[in-house]
């Protein structure tokens, strides 16, 4: 036996114990181990029953994602879990913490699967490129059935112990100590291997529902396609057959790029929240948080800090504002209590740590104050103001502030080390993405109080220095701006959106610029038109349409025109966009779907060099993972820096010289060879 396996003797039942910390990955030396350990438990005939289980709070979390970019060395899964059936004496599962993908399926292959209260199930290989590739898509089904198992593995789902139980994925919740539970359990279990099950054919109208969601949700891509097609094989393929199957399946899936970029973000997210070792950060204590602003954006954050336990009080001037966020708050709850996400005992206790008030008093006892108003420099100047004659000296204002410069904010501040940016994503209570800037002035106390904050939530924090637009809001500006060049050079809207969206976006610019509202940016050119470059090349086209009122879906007409609540393409605004090329004297051209995504992409890699080189944000990944949370960019692409460490630098070098003869003189060319250098390093 390995070093991470150890076997021990209790009675008549063998107990393996899984050792391998920090959370018990479920790597060659696991394997090994449990396959000398099961080997040894079925020749000694003085024991009846085997248990496995984790030391300490894990069973497996998962399989040892490390090794599969290369060839896993054998023994492998499927060859423990064959030899745990193949015994001829009972073996439980006894699981505990995160016991996911190889974890879970290894519990599949067991007689039984126990499990303690604080466990947590499910099979999100699928959220990484690939399926379940020892037996999950085989076994599930014989277990739960074929449309519970669909939405299990196209999913990717986690399912908390009452929840898994009630599905049927385990078996028992422990009563009690885990291994004392599992040992006397043993004492009496009989082998039942789910080999032995069928399953039975589902052609109701409720399955084919569960697939058809299952589809659209994954986006139809290759892994949600192959596990559909495997589990519906449980029904009328044999087990071994299909059991080869899969595992062919997933060992073409796991080296296919998508697995490579889903591995990427993986890996990216679990480095992202390592950026403060918040066990060693000096942080602030926060029960009391005030958000001022009781529009769409305050009420979302509201909602989090309420779903983590904090005290929230919401202030706003004005009464009536007030009593439409509380109407969407209970609005937000509601619908989370018909989905299941949320009790009804839970939802009461939250909702009792809700204030709302129009009363300046509401300041005083706050440890953070959350600023969600209206974006203008001033205004925000003014509440800082109003905010520190009335607040403790500790008390740290945050700034919701997507655009404005985070140090002019804090330039009317008496404590400028107390003000940090926490820019949220729309709808906040949703959004997992959280953008944490600091100023020239901010203390890294107040920054590590505000990561540790963000994280309590329940959400992504990625911290970048201010800048305008930070790292977000900065490529997503590029980007729209790229796409509005090709406006005047011959493309029309819905040709890049549906472009844009065939490549995996949600929506294309466009569309996104007419939901969120064309004003805004509009306002916001407005405002800074004084710090425009002269010699840049300028779109006048979004400021033309915004001079006719149409401002997008609240008007029915923007980009598009959507009279009867539909989006529309608009003769007007494909006339207005030929005149303006007229008017420039440009010839317009054809665009391909091909051209536009590759000029998109180029796009948004320089403007990240260009962010990397500024010192915005140190970390190539961070701006993989704010493009992919806050900007829908598709996972299964890895986000642009990713997408620019993988390309040919040549080629990629001659790109750019063209992106920057058509962009104009304005254009700034970053040093797009950081990506491969920092990807050698990640």
């Amino acid at each position: 036996m390995t070093e991470t396996i150890h076997y021990e003797i209790d009675g008549s039942i063998a107990v393996i114990v899984i050792d391998n910390p920090p959370v018990n990955t479920g790597s060659w030396s696991v394997r090994k181990g449990l396959l000398d350990a099961v080997e040894k438990f079925t020749q000694d005939d003085t024991l009846i029953a085997a248990v496995i289980i984790g030391k300490d709070k894990n069973f497996i979390s998962g399989s040892d994602l490390k090794e599969f970019g290369k060839p896993i060395t054998p023994p492998e899964l499927p060859q423990v879990i064959e030899a745990i059936e193949k015994c001829p004496k009972p073996v439980i599962a006894a699981i505990s913490g995160a016991t996911l993908g190889g974890g879970y399926e290894l519990a599949l292959g067991c007689d039984a699967r126990l499990a303690s209260e604080n466990t947590i199930v499910g099979l999100p290989e699928v959220t990484l490129g690939m399926l379940p590739g020892a037996g999950g898509t085989q076994r599930l089904p014989r277990l739960i059935g074929m449309g519970k198992s669909i939405q299990v593995i196209c999913s990717g789902k986690r399912y908390k112990s009452q929840e898994a139980l009630k599905l049927g994925m385990i078996d028992a919740i422990a009563e009690g100590e885990l291994r004392q539970f599992a040992v006397e359990f043993a004492k009496t279990a009989q082998k039942n291997p789910l080999s032995n099950k069928t399953v039975e054919k589902d052609e109701s109208a409720e399955f084919d529902a569960i697939v058809k969601k299952a589809l659209r949700a994954g986006k139809h891509r290759p892994p949600v396609q192959e596990s559909i097609r495997l589990i519906k094989a449980t029904a009328d393929v044999g087990f071994y057959e299909s059991l080869a199957e899969e595992r062919r399946v997933f060992q073409q899936l796991r080296i296919d790029e998508e697995a490579f970029a889903r591995r990427h973000l993986f890996f990216a997210e679990t480095n992202a929240k390592k950026v403060i070792n918040l066990k060693e950060a000096p942080i602030k204590p926060v029960k009391n948080i005030v958000v001022v602003g009781a529009g769409t954006m305050g009420t979302g954050i509201a909602v989090s800090a309420l779903k983590a336990g904090f005290h929230v009080t919401v202030y706003d001037q004005s009464k009536s504002i007030l009593v439409q966020c509380k109407s969407r708050i209970d609005s937000i709850y509601e619908a989370d209590i018909t989905s299941g996400l949320i009790k009804t005992e839970q939802r009461d206790v939250q909702l009792a740590q809700l204030e709302l008030s129009d009363y300046k008093s509401a300041f005083e006892n706050a440890d953070l104050v959350i600023e969600a108003i209206y974006e203008n420099l001033a205004v925000k100047q003014d509440l800082i103001r109003k905010i520190e004659s009335i607040a403790s000296a500790n008390t740290i204002i945050a700034s919701n502030t997507s655009y404005i410069d985070l140090d002019e904010i804090a330039e009317v501040s008496l404590r400028p080390e107390n003000i940090v940016g926490i820019h949220f994503f729309n709808p906040a209570h949703i959004m997992r993405l959280v953008e944490v800037i600091h100023g020239n002035n901010t203390s890294q106390k107040v920054i590590a109080t505000a990561f540790a904050l963000i994280q309590k939530l329940g959400k992504l924090p990625i911290i970048c220095k201010n800048s305008f637009g930070f790292i977000g809001n900065r490529i997503y500006a590029a980007y729209r701006y790229q796409c509005e060049l090709m406006l005047e050079e011959g493309a029309l809207p819905h040709q890049i959106d549906e472009a844009i969206e065939r490549y995996g976006f949600n929506m294309g610019p466009f569309a996104v610029g007419d939901l969120s509202g064309l004003d805004i940016a509009w306002n916001m050119r407005k405002a800074n038109a004084h710090k425009r470059n002269p010699e840049a090349r300028y779109i006048s086209i979004p400021d033309q349409i915004c001079e006719l009122g149409r401002f997008g879906v609240k008007t029915q007409a923007g980009y598009y025109s959507y009279a009867d609540g539909k989006k529309q393409i608009d003769p007007v605004i494909t006339k207005l966009i030929m005149y303006a090329s007229e008017q420039k004297k440009i010839v317009r051209k054809e665009f391909s779907s091909e051209q536009i995504i590759e000029r998109v992409l180029l796009t948004m890699a320089n403007e990240a060099a260009l962010l990397l080189a500024e010192g915005v944000t140190a970390r190539m990944n961070d701006i993989d993972l704010v493009m992919i949370n806050g900007f829908g960019f598709p996972k299964w692409e890895g986000g642009p820096a990713y997408w620019a460490s993988r390309q040919n630098l040549d080629e990629l070098y001659e790109k750019q010289k063209a992106l920057a003869e058509v962009s104009g003189s304005g254009f700034i060319a970053g040093d797009i060879s950081i990506f491969q250098k920092l990807a050698k390093t990640a």
